[in-house]
Protein backbone atom coordinates (compact mmCIF):
# COMPACT_ATOMS: atom_id res chain seq x y z
CA UNK A 1 0.00 0.00 0.00
CA UNK A 2 1.40 2.95 -0.93
CA UNK A 3 2.04 6.17 1.86
CA UNK A 4 0.02 8.68 -0.47
CA UNK A 5 -2.77 10.58 -0.27
CA UNK A 6 -5.67 9.49 -2.35
CA UNK A 7 -7.33 13.53 -2.63
CA UNK A 8 -4.62 15.60 -2.36
CA UNK A 9 -1.43 13.27 -3.94
CA UNK A 10 0.92 13.99 -0.23
CA UNK A 11 3.24 11.37 -0.20
CA UNK A 12 6.36 10.82 1.72
CA UNK A 13 9.44 13.74 1.96
CA UNK A 14 13.25 13.38 1.98
CA UNK A 15 14.96 15.50 4.52
CA UNK A 16 17.69 15.51 6.96
CA UNK A 17 17.91 14.51 10.56
CA UNK A 18 20.13 16.75 12.47
CA UNK A 19 22.27 15.54 15.50
CA UNK A 20 23.29 17.76 18.53
CA UNK A 21 26.47 17.74 16.87
CA UNK A 22 25.13 18.77 14.11
CA UNK A 23 25.49 15.77 11.90
CA UNK A 24 22.88 15.31 9.44
CA UNK A 25 21.36 11.55 8.22
CA UNK A 26 18.54 11.50 5.75
CA UNK A 27 15.39 10.96 6.64
CA UNK A 28 11.96 10.11 5.31
CA UNK A 29 8.72 12.70 6.26
CA UNK A 30 5.62 10.48 6.38
CA UNK A 31 2.04 11.84 5.27
CA UNK A 32 -0.34 11.68 8.29
CA UNK A 33 -2.63 9.47 6.69
CA UNK A 34 -6.22 8.09 8.22
CA UNK A 35 -9.09 5.49 7.15
CA UNK A 36 -11.87 8.00 6.55
CA UNK A 37 -15.55 6.91 5.15
CA UNK A 38 -16.82 9.96 3.41
CA UNK A 39 -20.85 10.34 2.53
CA UNK A 40 -21.73 11.24 -0.92
CA UNK A 41 -24.78 12.90 -1.08
CA UNK A 42 -24.96 12.74 -5.21
CA UNK A 43 -24.14 8.85 -5.07
CA UNK A 44 -25.92 7.65 -1.83
CA UNK A 45 -23.07 5.82 -0.19
CA UNK A 46 -20.50 5.98 1.77
CA UNK A 47 -16.63 6.13 0.29
CA UNK A 48 -13.41 4.86 1.87
CA UNK A 49 -10.62 6.68 1.32
CA UNK A 50 -7.10 6.56 2.54
CA UNK A 51 -6.45 10.52 3.01
CA UNK A 52 -4.20 12.93 5.01
CA UNK A 53 -5.43 15.10 7.98
CA UNK A 54 -5.22 18.03 5.60
CA UNK A 55 -7.51 16.55 2.88
CA UNK A 56 -10.20 16.30 5.58
CA UNK A 57 -10.01 19.78 6.73
CA UNK A 58 -10.18 20.44 2.84
CA UNK A 59 -13.26 18.60 2.40
CA UNK A 60 -14.73 19.97 5.08
CA UNK A 61 -14.13 23.28 3.92
CA UNK A 62 -15.36 22.86 0.60
CA UNK A 63 -18.40 21.21 1.98
CA UNK A 64 -18.47 17.81 1.48
CA UNK A 65 -16.78 14.95 -0.64
CA UNK A 66 -18.87 15.91 -3.97
CA UNK A 67 -18.01 19.75 -3.93
CA UNK A 68 -14.15 18.82 -2.78
CA UNK A 69 -14.10 16.16 -6.13
CA UNK A 70 -16.00 18.88 -8.51
CA UNK A 71 -13.59 21.20 -8.13
CA UNK A 72 -10.39 19.43 -7.10
CA UNK A 73 -7.62 18.95 -10.00
CA UNK A 74 -8.15 15.52 -11.48
CA UNK A 75 -3.98 15.21 -11.96
CA UNK A 76 -3.34 14.98 -8.02
CA UNK A 77 -6.37 12.45 -7.67
CA UNK A 78 -5.59 8.36 -7.22
CA UNK A 79 -7.94 6.32 -9.91
CA UNK A 80 -9.90 5.46 -7.39
CA UNK A 81 -10.91 9.06 -6.45
CA UNK A 82 -10.73 10.04 -10.68
CA UNK A 83 -13.62 7.32 -10.76
CA UNK A 84 -15.83 8.69 -8.45
CA UNK A 85 -15.56 12.19 -9.44
CA UNK A 86 -16.40 11.06 -12.53
CA UNK A 87 -19.33 9.47 -11.24
CA UNK A 88 -20.53 12.32 -9.23
CA UNK A 89 -20.69 14.51 -11.98
CA UNK A 90 -22.50 12.16 -14.28
CA UNK A 91 -24.84 12.38 -11.38
CA UNK A 92 -24.98 15.74 -11.53
CA UNK A 93 -25.30 16.20 -15.50
CA UNK A 94 -28.50 13.87 -14.82
CA UNK A 95 -30.27 15.97 -12.15
CA UNK A 96 -30.90 18.61 -13.62
CA UNK A 97 -32.05 16.70 -16.92
CA UNK A 98 -34.57 14.94 -14.37
CA UNK A 99 -35.61 18.16 -13.13
CA UNK A 100 -36.80 19.94 -16.37
CA UNK A 101 -38.94 16.61 -17.69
Amino acid sequence: MSRRCELTAKGPQVGHKVSHSNIKTKRRFLPNLCNVTFISDALGRNVRLRVSTNAIKSVDHNGGLDAYLLKANAAALSPRALELKRQIEKKAAEAPAAKAS
